[in-house]
Order: C-alpha cells, then structure tokens, then sequence
C-alpha cells in the first residue's frame, strides 16, 4: 500500500530505490543492577568500548585525508573531531561512572542514563546549532554501545531476497537497483560510509535544517529529508522508497504511476543540474545589465576552494566562530587565527573575503558548558559583539589576527549585532587599539573594509547612525525576523509564525538597502531569504546588487537573475511591499 511521510526539505532532488533500515543500537539495552564487586569491571566495559569509538573515528580520519573534497567534504571531518571531543567530555565520563559506582546500574543502563541527563541540558539551549548537537552525543552513545554489544556496521546493504515486482520492471537491471538509507539519525561516521557505497539518499526520524545530517546532505548535493518522525518505524527492509528532497516527502511502496512519474522528475533534475553548471563562469548580470554579485556564506576556510568551484565572487559571510566552538576553554590564538583566515583568503584566489567577528554567547558558550540558568531568554543576552566588548583581550586577539590575513588579499571586517552607537564607537576603537598593537610590534597588516550586520530592527530603524560609520552593510535576515516577529525560531510550536515575508521584514529589508544605494554604500543580504530562489526577483525589485549564501545555492540564484528584468521588477516589488498578504502577490 503507498503512503507518505512527511518531513524538512532539506537537500533537493529526487532518489528512488530499495530501503536499507539502519537499527539504532538503542533498541533492547539491558536494564539491571550489578553486584559492588562488578563495579570497575562494568567501568571497564565503557572504557574498552570508549576506545574502539575513538579507534574507529580516528581510522575513518585517515581515510578522509586520503580522499579528496568531492569523496569526502571537509564537514565530516569537521564532525568526526566533534565526536571525538565528545568521547573526552568529563560530564559524559564522570556521570556514566557514577550511575555504576553509586547506583551500580549495568554499564549500558547507565550510559544511557547518563545520556538522557545530558540530552536534557542540550533541549534546553535556544541556539539552533547547539540544540543540533545533542544528535551528535546521542551518536557517541549509540556507537559505545554498539561496541558493548557486539553490533557490526549499520550500514551494510541487505541482500534481497524479494521477487522482481511491477516497479523493478520500471528501473533498470535489478542487479543495480540504487538503495536509499532510512535512520533514527545518521553519524557523521555513518555518513563518509553512506558516501563511499551505493546510497542514492535518506530519510532519518529526526534532525533539523541545520543538524549535521542535513548539513552534510547539502554540502554532498545528496536527496535528503529529516525530522520525519516515525519514518524508521513505518518503513521495511527492501521496501521501494522515493524520496523527494524538494518538497520533503518519502513516498513508501509507490505505484507504477507513481514511480514513473518520479523517475521522470529525477531525469529533468538531472538535466536541470548539467544546464545550472553551465553557468558557473557566466556573469551574474540581468537582462537589462544590471551586474549582481553572488557570494558565499563559509564557516571553515577549507570551504573557499568550494565557493570558487561553484562560481562565488567571493565570500560574504566567514562564521568566524566554527573556529572557537569545542574547545573547552582552550581558545585559538592569534597565529592559529591568523593561519585560518588566511588560508581562506588564500583559498579564494584573490577574491574578497568578509569575516565576521566571533558570534557566540549565553546559549553559544566558547567552553560547551551548559549555559546559565539565570539567561531567561539568551537570544537577548551577552551575545556577538556584547560577548566581544565584554572580553577586550579576547576580542583584539581576533581583531588582530584578522588585520593580518588582510596582508594577503581582500578582507573586509563584519561586526554583528549592533544596534548602539556606543557600541559602534567602542568597536572602532578597538580595531585601531589592534592596529596600533601590530605596529608597535612591526607586524605587517593589511587594509580591510569595516561592515556592519542589520539584524536587529533598532538597527534597521536607525541606519544613518550605522552608515555613518562603516563602509558597508550585511542583512542578517534570520535574526532579523526572528527579533522583529518575537518568534522563537527553535520553538516547534511557534515555528509556523517565521515568516520572511511579513510586512514589518519586508520593509525594514527594503528601507536597508534603499539608504545604503541612495548614499552609496555597499549592502548585502546574507541570511536563507538569499539563497531562495523564490525570493531573487523580488530581492531585485527592492534594489539588492548583492547576495551571499551557502556555495550549493549559487547557481539556482544566478539562473534567476539571468532571467530577471530589473526595470520591470520595481513597480511590481513595490506592489508586494504595500501588500497586507505580501505571499499572495509574490504567488500571483
């Protein structure tokens, strides 16, 4: 019988093929108490399963540093250390020892215990990307206990068994039937080993759009939906599985019709994708020569080489702070900063690079420690420039180390979260304070640009303020929306409600770049409205010249702008901007 489930789109394109289930090792762990004389032999048990984890991983690094970016991007690597410092977290160690010691639960029982006590930490943090990181602890977990167990590797292919049915008959050699991955959740690990075999794509239960299943899923252009709830339940080995990862749907056992109509979807997406790779040296100029410039959003400088193999004129967004998350404390210095940006500056072969300054705090802390309680809201707190300003020594460290990866090529500076000009005053003071450091000290700097990010609307109310003193802005449009609708973006039960076409967004985003071209200052939008193509055309019509998103999107956008005729652009974005229902014009 076919039904669907539904889930997040999060990595576009159609896959069909046979169902793999990937069994969570969670399943059945045994629940008992143990005598005291067993207690540091059932510690020992963890141990020994620990260390086979972080062998594992450390195995699966070599292999990484043997296979090139397109086999093995560098977010997994990036994840397997994150999963390895996980391995050596204390709060893991110390607490699993003392559901033994104390209680003398059986060494799974009090893994896993120890795991929920820690899932509950991570449900209470409000940053996105944190909340994504209890899947990566649940992981840790999953594979000790795999080890304990004595579970092989989860994702080796079934042989099937099942009779050619009616559908076999529309693919070709049932020998080479593509297999698609149904998960709980996916590791990093899994993922190098889902690359390197036959999957065409998967569905897991849970994950979010920026979960590391779905980052990797982007960065791999692999068909993917997340969050799709009970599809590991409802789904059976070898079932025949579409997944479309345009519209978040897995379909389970389609019809012949069905099937054909989703094997020709896959053939046009295909074709679509060798038309959109023409256009990577094309200049990104409309119709009526209007030339857009179309940057990448990056989070570690091994993503520039990426950025200019997808067409990239440069980077309009480097998350500087990838570079500070994990390290228990243990920050990186200036030379370790400095080597980072330049290898990203490097990377992008003269084109320019903007960094933005360390956006971390209150629900992001530098030392994963679980963040403080008496933070009610900390999307409101000591966050982005607030943390800088309140650490000086830290800050000119960045500061510094920025100002001499400009010596190397094009770097312009972004601050994020402003919205005083007492602030704006203390940073620019401190970036001379750098400046006059490096020269006392005979280093070589570089020129850099100095951009501001618009993503509070205290911000986008007072602009003149802002463009007083920078050369040049950034709409931040997530927080933008987030702040300007009070919604709480990692609320589930208000998520409904994110909405980048309300009208209040939609005028703070066009009054941004209306002053910004009116004075001549440069003006960028580097949130997800940049990289939706939905949203290219009326982004035009508001006056943007300049977009910056993930690399995989930057050729979907250019083919938008190619097709688009500013002149005629205008009236109408104007016409979606006085709208009550801004959607119902955009649709029509």
């Amino acid at each position: 019988m076919t039904f669907s489930v539904h889930g997040l789109a999060v990595a576009r394109g159609i896959a069909i093929g046979r169902a793999v289930l990937m069994a969570s090792s969670r399943v059945d762990v045994a629940h008992y108490f143990i005598e005291p004389e067993r207690i540091e032999a059932e510690i020992e048990r963890v141990r020994l399963g620990r260390n086979a984890v972080v062998d594992e991983l450390h195995r699966l690094q070599t292999t990484i540093s043997l296979m090139g970016p397109k086999e093995a991007p560098h977010e997994l690597s990036a994840l397997l250390d994150v999963h390895l410092m996980l391995l050596q977290d204390e709060e893991l160690i110390t607490g699993v020892k003392h559901w033994i010691t104390d209680r003398l639960y059986n060494a799974e029982w009090a893994l896993t215990t120890q795991l929920e006590v820690l899932s509950r930490q991570f449900d209470d943090m409000e940053d996105d990307y944190l909340r994504g990181r209890k899947a990566d602890l649940e992981q840790v977990a999953e594979r000790i206990l795999r080890y304990m167990k004595g579970v092989g590797s989860p994702t080796a292919p079934p042989t099937s068994g099942k009779r050619k049915t009616q559908q076999d008959l529309l693919l070709d050699d049932s020998m080479d039937v593509p297999l698609v991955m149904i998960a709980h959740d996916l590791s990093p690990a899994d993922m190098l080993q889902f690359k390197q075999s036959v999957f065409a794509g998967f569905v897991t239960d849970v994950g979010g759009r920026n979960s590391h299943t779905a980052i990797v899923a982007r960065s791999m252009d692999i068909p993917a939906v997340v969050g799709a709830r009970s599809a590991s339940h409802l789904v059976r080995q070898d079932d025949w599985i579409v997944i479309d990862g345009d519209a978040g749907v897995m379909i389970v056992d389609p019809s012949p019709i069905i099937l054909a109509e989703y094997g020709f979807k896959q053939r046009q997406g295909e074709l679509e994708r060798g038309r959109l790779s023409r256009l990577r040296h094309t200049p990104a100029v409309t119709m009526d020569g209007q030339k857009v410039e179309l940057l990448a959003n990056i989070e570690l400088p091994e993503d520039a080489p990426a950025a200019v193999k997808a067409g990239a004129v440069g980077v309009g967004l480097f998350r500087s702070e990838f570079l500070f998350m994990g390290r228990r404390g243990h920050l990186p210095d200036e030379e370790e900063q400095y080597h980072a940006y330049r290898r990203a500056v490097e990377g992008m072969e003269g084109l320019p690079v903007t960094i933005r300054t360390i956006d971390v705090g209150a629900d992001k802390p530098l030392d994963d420690s679980v963040r403080d309680e008496a933070h009610l809201n900390p999307a409101l707190g000591l966050r982005a420039i607030r943390w800088s300003l309140a650490d000086p020594a830290m800050f000119l460290t960045q500061l510094r180390a920025i100002l001499r990866a400009a010596a190397h090529g094009q770097v312009n500076m972004l601050i994020p979260m402003l919205a005083h000009a007492s602030e704006i005053r203390q940073t620019l003071s401190l970036v001379d304070f750098a400046r006059a450091e490096l020269d006392n000290r005979g280093v070589a700097y570089g020129p850099i640009k100095l951009g501001a990010m618009i993503e509070i609307p205290a911000a986008a109310l007072t602009l003149k303020i802002f463009l007083k003193y920078f050369d040049f802005l950034s709409i931040g449009t997530n927080d933008l929306i987030q702040y300007t609708l009070a919604i709480d973006r990692a609320d589930e039960s208000v998520a409904h409600l994110y909405d980048p076409l309300h009208p209040a967004v939609l005028r703070l985003v066009a009054e941004t770049i209306a002053e910004c071209n009116a004075q001549g200052k440069g003006v960028s939008v580097c949130g997800e409205m940049a990289g939706d193509t939905s949203l290219t055309r009326l982004l035009l019509g508001l006056g943007l010249r300049s977009f910056s998103m993930h690399p995989a999107q930057i050729l979907a956008v250019k083919q938008e702008v190619l097709r688009a005729d500013t002149a005629r652009l205008v009236p109408w974005a104007k016409q979606v901007l006085d709208a009550e229902d801004p959607a119902t014009v955009l649709a029509g």
